[in-house]
């Protein structure tokens, strides 16, 4: 079943290599570059951009302004807050030990990778290479220098897990014997180690 054209603003910048799926929308003055990959009903927001060969799922909504730095791959269902960033370079710098002006060949880029429905709160940093599981959240202003648990809250910096979040995004509720419910949707989750959840019908 069609998920409807592809929307682009005049203002956008798409670079005709890139691969926009169905239903997407791109905002004004955003920026998708070559090679990028969108998967269906994606919606990039004012001003945010999108690197070389970046990857996102289908139903990823990048918020204004924020920059998805390659080579990123976004599972189905991220949520990238305003003003997030996605780094690229591990150890960055502008130019070689010489002086010289670094070029594309002088550095190695590293992605960030985030699982299927995570969220990435407005003005967090992620640096890369860093892994968040499918379902976490990080908080807005967090700053991630480590992997994220799947379906952990993270928040500071640099970020810790100060909870256990469901699939709705809420923090769930401790009902004991390493068990947590979620007070939307009543799912619950078993606690297997401090880093490990699961949802109770995936076991």
């Amino acid at each position: 079943m069609s998920s409807g054209p592809v929307r682009i603003a005049p203002t956008a910048d798409v670079d005709p290599t890139a691969v926009i799926g169905e239903g997407s929308s791109i905002w004004h003055l955003s920026q998708v570059r070559d090679q990028a990959v969108l998967g269906k009903n994606c919606i990039i927001g004012r001003g945010a951009y999108i690197g070389s060969g970046a990857k996102l799922g289908d139903n990823c909504k990048v918020q204004n302004y924020a920059l998805v730095y390659e080579p990123a791959i976004l599972g189905n269902g991220v949520f990238i807050g305003p003003a997030a960033v996605l780094t690229n370079d591990e150890y960055p710098r502008s130019v070689n030990p010489d002086g010289t002006l670094k070029s594309a060949s002088d550095w190695h880029a590293v992605g960030v990778q985030i699982g299927d429905g995570a969220s990435i709160g407005a003005r967090a940093v992620c640096i890369a290479p860093v892994k968040i599981g499918a379902w976490a959240l990080v908080a807005a202003g967090a700053v991630v220098t480590k992997d994220v648990p799947e379906f952990a809250l993270v928040a500071g910096v640099p970020a810790k897990r100060i909870r256990w979040v469901g699939k709705s995004g809420v923090p769930l509720t401790d009902i004991g014997n390493s068990k947590f419910e979620c007070p939307i949707t009543h799912s619950i989750y078993v606690e297997i180690s401090p880093d490990h959840l699961v949802e109770e019908s995936d076991q």
